[in-house]
């Protein structure tokens, strides 16, 4: 049987950068729901933003499941803008931004354009207003927040020395 799967993410910082935490509801069908979330101790908003759509895709290679689409939500125009436009350009330029240095985010940029590259024919991926009162983008906000203020991760590629001393 082929699913329909909808994915809502958010991402969020206490003090960008500082703690932060990512948060995603994956629905399969309308019906069945699994939240991921995660917080960490130094991080920055993007990189929650980015961790949200990457945990939720690992999560759908896991359950090896066939999937005739997967929707993805997110209210993060740099996430959105970067997936759907911005990244063509960086390889291309081999992942260097338009002042020929390399872009932000560089580690999990990469894993999600090899994340979305095997299931690309399959993905569309959706731009919602941000606190615009759209259920599961809040539900994934308020989730992301509270992963924030209760940090288990350590983001080691942001900036791993100040993450050291932070802890």
């Amino acid at each position: 049987m082929f699913e329909k799967i909808y994915i809502y993410t958010d991402g969020s910082c206490i003090n960008n950068p500082g703690p932060g935490g990512c948060a995603s509801i994956v629905k399969v069908n309308s019906y069945k729901r699994k939240i991921l979330k995660a917080g960490f101790y130094y991080t920055t908003n993007n990189r929650m933003e980015l961790m949200a759509v990457i945990f939720s895709l690992k999560y759908l290679l896991k359950i090896n499941k066939f999937f005739s689409s997967i929707n993805i939500f997110t209210d993060s125009c740099y996430l959105y803008n970067g997936i759907t436009n911005w990244i063509y350009m960086w390889k291309k330029k081999n992942w260097k931004n338009s002042n020929n240095k390399l872009i932000k985010n560089i580690d999990l940029w990469l894993i999600l354009y090899n994340l979305s590259f095997f299931l690309k024919e399959k993905i569309k991926w959706n731009l919602i207003k941000a606190h615009s009162g759209h259920i599961y983008n809040e539900e994934c906000d308020k989730i992301a927040l509270l992963s924030a203020k209760k940090p288990t991760c350590i983001d080691l590629y942001y900036p791993f020395s100040i993450c050291k001393n932070k802890i």
